[in-house]
């Protein structure tokens, strides 16, 4: 399974925040420079993580963006879940588009289906507090003290 850049970029922008003093704010610009990726992708998945309200833009002169909530209480998998499109990991998992000739006596299906279920109950583990514990060494990394 491969995440998608929106998912990763996704996670970047978390972790970019979280090295973050709590009241600090960042902005799209800086971010995308330090992770040396687009100021556009970067709009997207910053308006789509504050309507699941993760962060908290503030709108002006002197706005930004921050965390909206710690993050020992921002779920791994749960941002996981809502910024991946899918997660039909072979074509039977769709009905709409299953085509395979031997999918009512495949036993694959239910094999990838619990990995999948692993999968995500290991994300389910972590929060973006877990992924932040060497805060300084990714603020240096990340040019953001």
């Amino acid at each position: 399974m491969r995440l998608t850049n929106y998912t990763d970029y996704s996670l970047r922008v978390l972790i970019y925040l979280a090295t973050k003093e709590k009241d600090n704010l960042s902005n799209i610009k800086e971010i995308a420079e330090a992770y040396q990726i687009s100021k556009n992708h970067l709009m997207k998945v910053t308006y789509e993580l504050g309507k699941l309200n993760v962060i908290e833009t503030i709108r002006g002169r002197g706005g930004g963006i921050r965390l909206a909530k710690d993050p020992s209480e921002i779920n791994i998998g749960f941002i996981v879940r809502q910024t991946e499109d899918d997660f039909n990991l072979v074509e039977c998992f769709d009905p709409k588009s299953n085509a395979c000739t031997i999918s009512p006596a495949c036993t694959l299906k239910g094999v990838l289906h619990k990995a999948l279920q692993a999968y995500f109950e290991v994300l389910d583990c972590y929060t973006l507090a877990d992924l932040v514990k060497n805060k300084s060494m990714l603020a240096r990394l990340l040019k953001n003290t």
